[in-house]
């Protein structure tokens, strides 16, 4: 299933993607009574509800695409204002130079472990939003496409092969890094944080479909020209490592994000006389094989 959040009347919504458009959960409930099941209303009900949830969401889908009516809402995708697909996650956990090509063009050791650090959801923002290029305080914001692994299940101490049991599911995100902010000092949290630079979406797509989350392509375009190509393979630590490891240290909820590193095509990959970082009106779309497209125009922010 591909779940989404839209905004209308300046509130979040659950929608549903199915061939038919975009199921608007909310007046559906309204137009179709689903009876004694008790249908989630938010992404977060959903991942919070476990199996039980997701299974009645796809029944009253299910049901709503077969009563008549069904155009009061259902919603043409390209009229809906996306949020982020998660939009509240209690931790947002990225990991560090875990694609074995991005470290090498950079110049740095292949980690012997994961490289652990953290953003907040002040960074969070929806397929199609503009993201505010902070231009009085940096000047070489990046772009890196992510898997992000969206936890469904508790997780503490979970062993590698049980990790991936207690994934919900998947999505794209825009690791956006204000690179001369990241390298100021030994933390990177400064570089990474600025407002709308985790842009998530569009969808968040259930495990199910996804499948194995270590064989999929992974791409970034800007402007229309491929800057990175690569295969979540050349991961170093692949996601069922990181949710084990990740879980040995802290205890992982429902919902908590975890961004799982980018490859390589980044700008500070490049050598510095060719570096051309982000600019107001570029235009940068993340596409990971079976979860969509996210695409966010850069606009200079207004002081």
């Amino acid at each position: 299933m591909k779940l989404l959040t839209f905004i209308e009347d300046g509130q979040e919504r659950l929608g549903v993607k199915t061939d038919r458009g975009v199921i608007h959960i909310a007046k559906a409930l309204a137009a179709v009574p689903a009876g004694n099941a008790d249908v989630p209303q938010t992404v977060h009900e959903v991942i919070e509800g476990g199996p039980f949830a997701l299974t009645a969401l796809q029944a009253y889908v299910d049901q709503a695409l077969a009563a008549g009516g069904s155009e009061a809402y259902v919603l043409d995708e390209a009229g809906i204002t996306y949020g982020p697909c998660v939009p509240h996650p209690n931790k947002i956990i990225c990991v560090g130079l875990n694609y074995r090509k991005h470290a090498e063009e950079t110049n740095a050791p292949i980690p012997q472990y994961p490289i652990l650090f953290n953003k907040f959801n002040n960074t969070l923002t929806g397929h199609g939003q503009d993201v505010p290029l902070p231009v009085s305080v940096t000047s070489k914001v990046d772009y890196e496409a992510e898997l992000v692994i969206v936890i469904g299940k508790k997780a503490k101490y979970v062993s590698k092969e049980a990790a991936l049991d207690h994934v919900f599911g998947y999505c794209n995100v825009n690791d956006l890094s204000a690179r001369d902010l990241q390298m100021r000092t030994q933390q990177w949290l400064l570089g990474k944080s600025c407002d709308g630079f985790s842009p998530l979406g569009p969808y968040l797509v259930t495990a199910d479909e996804v499948g194995d989350p270590n064989n999929l392509a992974i791409r970034c375009i800007v402007n229309g020209e491929v800057r990175q190509n690569s295969n979540t393979s050349d991961m170093i630590f692949h996601c069922d490592e990181i949710v084990s490891y990740i879980s040995q240290h802290m205890t992982l909820v429902p919902g908590d994000v975890i961004l799982t590193g980018t490859p390589e095509g980044v700008v500070l990959g490049y050598p510095e006389e060719k570096q051309v970082y982000l600019k107001d009106g570029d235009v940068v779309t993340i596409e990971i094989e079976k979860l969509g497209s996210l695409t966010n125009r850069m606009v200079n922010e207004q002081a």
